[in-house]
Order: structure tokens, then sequence, then C-alpha cells
């Protein structure tokens, strides 16, 4: 068997008591052992766990980048996508800001890295994106917009294949709730899509022209999704400003919990429960709290040792270290530096 360890927040895909195991201290993942090793899967996800496939091996990878991701964005948050056992299982476990974040980020790695594949023609099962358009000589609004002459071109390429990537992210991670209707369930799904919406409503057009002269009689269009790092940082805007629900009267759906909060829309993140403040230790809600960690004692940001240390203060220690001094560039094109004992100041919260 091919195994692929990655942290991974397997409540989101496989009951807990079959999918959950420790590697040390972390939290791991391989698909292909929960394929083998649980009864009760049904449904597309069945599907792919059948046929043994690449796509695996794909989700392995997406769900590592999305877990990755959040460890990048939250490096200075009090709770900081930890992959300890104790710490992510009781996160998921709950629905806050935080699991929708993780929830959103890991649909969106499992999209991102599927469809990369495609592009790449890893997969046997799909591949890239073809659009090809035929303009009529003399389309001035197409032309124009395209700051294109009035001549006769075509939009043609091969991009990424972004729909399929949903597809399979949906089917190995969604499916399994479809006939739930219990507020969590709803909320989970609503973060998952809002991490797939992520990418597609943020593809961008590269382009390339043809032609003599760079007449561009020819232009070659593709559609590329962002880099993974700007998907990081829309979900994490998204995370600052997720809204509170409450269960809807119908039991399927959710509303605002408030009076004047807008609905969210469906890029938004959403969470029923408030955080907690993941200062201390708390088995409980699955704080490791933040005492000994390095913080920024100039900054005024969650970075800055007033916000990470919980108000309970810092210790300041001097280190001493070689490097890089008095640098100069010397034209062209070279960095030359001297090499010095540097002293530095890191922070510790008490």
């Amino acid at each position: 068997m091919h195994a692929v360890l990655v942290p991974v927040y397997l409540l989101l895909i496989t009951p807990i008591t079959s999918s959950w195991w420790a590697a040390g201290s972390q939290v791991v993942m391989d698909p292909h052992s929960i394929c083998k090793k649980s009864r009760k899967i049904k449904g597309k996800m069945s599907e792919i766990c059948r046929t043994d496939s690449p796509l695996l091996d794909e989700i392995s990878k997406g769900v590592k980048q999305g877990h990755d991701e959040c460890q990048y964005q939250f490096r200075y948050r009090r709770w900081n996508c930890t992959a300890s056992k104790r710490s992510m299982k009781k996160v998921l476990l709950r629905d806050t800001r935080e699991t929708g974040f993780v929830n959103a980020l890991t649909a969106a790695g499992v999209a991102y890295a599927i469809t990369r594949a495609c592009t790449m023609n890893v997969l046997t099962d799909c591949s890239c994106n073809k659009n090809v358009k035929r303009m009529k000589k003399g389309d001035k609004r197409t032309s124009n917009a395209m700051n294109l002459p009035e001549s006769k071109w075509q939009w043609t390429g091969c991009g990424d294949n972004i729909n399929y990537g949903i597809k399979v992210s949906k089917d190995f991670m969604d499916s399994r709730y479809k006939k739930m209707s219990d507020m969590k369930t709803i909320v989970k799904l609503h973060n998952y899509a809002a991490g797939r919406m992520a990418i597609k409503k943020h593809m961008r057009s590269d382009c390339k022209c043809h032609g003599l002269s760079g007449s561009c009689a020819l232009r070659t269009c593709w559609r590329k999704m962002p880099t993974f790092r700007e998907v990081g940082n829309r979900l994490k805007e998204h995370f600052d400003g997720a809204a509170k629900v409450i269960a809807g009267n119908d039991g399927n759906s959710f509303i605002p919990d408030g009076d004047t909060i807008k609905p969210p829309n469906r890029e938004d993140l959403v969470y029923s429960e408030e955080s907690p403040k993941f200062c201390t230790p708390n088995s409980t809600v699955g704080s490791l709290g933040t005492q000994g960690r390095e913080c920024n004692a100039t900054s005024q940001g969650e970075e800055g040792c007033d916000i990470l240390c919980c108000g309970r203060g810092h210790t300041t220690i001097k280190k001493k270290a070689y490097g890089n001094c008095n640098c100069e560039f010397i034209w062209c094109c070279e960095v030359k530096c001297q090499t010095c004992l540097l002293e530095n100041e890191i922070s510790t919260c008490l």
C-alpha cells in the first residue's frame, strides 16, 4: 500500500473512531488507509475509494497544502493552527471561526491540488480546460475590450480545469453530509463551498499574442488559478469578517445572529459558536495556551506581546549571533557584506 501521511482534520470526511491516530504528537491522515478501514463510506466518496486512484494522492497533497497555509496565516494568532491531535481535534468538534477557516482552507486545498494535477496531466481522468471562441472580423466591442486591432482573432488555449477540481473536492468531502441538516453540517458545507469559491471567483486570464510583426492576429488565452497564498490571504480576510449565524426556521438554513448584520454571501465564512480566548491550556476547547510563544514587543498587532500574551506580560533576552552587515551594492550586479556579531532581542510570553 502506498501511504501518504499528512497533517489532517479527519473530522471533515470520516468518523473520528476510524480515522484519527497519532504519529508522535501529530494528527495524520492517509486517504488510502481511510478507504480501506472504513466500512460506512458510500456514494461519490466510495467510488473514489474503490478505484484507489491517484486522486487519493492528490487529495492528500491538497489537505497538506491547506494545513500549511493555515499555519502560515495563523502564525501570529493565539491558536496557530497546530496539528497537535489534542488541539486540532477539539477545535474541529466545535463550530467557531477557527473551525470554519480550517474547513474552508482544506476544501480549497483539495480543489486546488486536483485542478493543478489535471493541468499537469498527472491525472488521466481529466485534462486542462479548453475554451475556444472565434470572433468575427471588425468586432469593435471585443477588440477594444481586449486592446486588440480590429482583425480576425481567436480565443483559445488550455487553462486550469477548476470545475473538475471542485467536483472532486465536493465528492470526497461533502457527499457524506448531503442528507444531514443539523446546524454544524449546514455551516460546514457553507464554509467548504466558500473555500472553493475563493479560487473559482478569482481565476484570471493569461494571454499570448501571435502574428507577423506582433500584429496579434491570433491571441492564445487560458484561465489560470490564483496562487494558493492569494487564496489563503482572501480566506483570512473572510475569517476576520466572519458572520455569526443561528439556525433558520426551516431547519435547513441559517440566518445572521443579529438584526443589523448583512446576510453572508457564498464567499463569506460563518460560525455559530464564539471562539475561546486560547490564552491558557484548556483541553476541553483544544487550547494549548500561549506561554512560551515568541512575540513582538514593539507591535500593536496580533503578533504583539500585549495581545499574544493575553496581558500576562513577557520576558526579553538578548542573543548574539554572526550575520551579514554593512552590505553594499556594487554595479553591476553584486552585493558585498561584512560579517558582524549582531545582538537580537527575543521576547517570550509568560
